[in-house]
């Protein structure tokens, strides 16, 4: 089985603080995996060590098959990654956004023409193509940062937080796009504080404290805690604190 994240023992101390404490889980390639935690928990910066942006302080790990210590450039030319913020140029159009980021991508020109028209064309934004970003509205604003994440074709995006106060008719047309995107084999790491978002994951870890609490499909997490939904398990496994060994 082909692993999009593979970590064992991954942990991160900045001084006499542990921020990330032995975290061991494998996410399958073509998944979507929900990475849910109260806000200071550790997700940010297990984020930034699979993206080859901090080392470890100990552990090990691969992404996409690379070796998070000696081969970080590597990881970071295959995988996408998508802010909260968009991180967008906001008196830019929507094709001047597209055009930069293919860019800074490095996706040659030729190539370049006919994937931002694959990506118009998946995003449904061939008639925003003029459009200023700021003009946009945050669900329009959302796809068309997916779009620039997108562009180089990524074998894993990593999402943080990316339907943060879009309304919920945009949220669900964004997980569709998710959805198809993990069906065509990209991998997907997302941060939500939406629970009805986290029981669309293919696979949810929960993290406390830096430890990894819950690890699984959401029925699995369900049957384990006695839950009916994952909202009920997370909010037990926090106000409890009660870590659980991952097999």
């Amino acid at each position: 089985m082909n692993w999009a994240i593979n970590v064992d023992g991954l942990t991160k101390k900045f001084g006499s603080l542990v921020a990330v404490d032995d975290l061991t889980f494998r996410v399958e390639e073509g998944k979507i995996f929900g990475f849910l935690g109260p806000n200071g928990s550790g997700k940010s910066t297990t984020i930034r060590m699979l993206c080859g942006i901090l080392t470890p302080s100990s552990g090990w790990g691969k992404v996409l098959g690379y070796d998070i210590f000696k081969e970080p450039e590597k990881i970071r030319q295959n995988i996408g990654y998508m802010s909260q913020k968009f991180s967008l140029y906001q008196d830019l159009t929507v094709d001047e956004n597209l055009n930069f980021y293919g860019g800074i991508y490095s996706v040659n020109s030729h190539k370049l023409t006919n994937r931002i028209k694959e990506i118009k064309s998946f995003l449904h934004l061939e008639h925003k193509s003029k459009a200023i970003v700021e003009t946009l509205s945050g669900g329009w604003k959302q796809r068309v940062a997916l779009g620039c994440a997108l562009l180089h074709e990524p074998k894993l995006l990593f999402l943080d937080e990316p339907t943060a106060g879009v309304d919920p008719v945009s949220r669900r047309i964004f997980w569709n796009l998710l959805k198809e995107l993990a069906q065509s084999g990209v991998s997907i790491l997302v941060t939500t504080h939406y629970m009805d978002e986290a029981e669309l994951c293919d696979i949810i870890g929960i993290i406390y404290q830096g430890k990894l609490m819950s690890f699984g499909t959401p029925e699995q997490i369900h049957l384990q805690y006695n839950t009916k939904n994952i909202e009920d398990a997370f909010i037990n496994l926090v106000t409890e604190g009660k870590g659980v060994d991952y097999e």
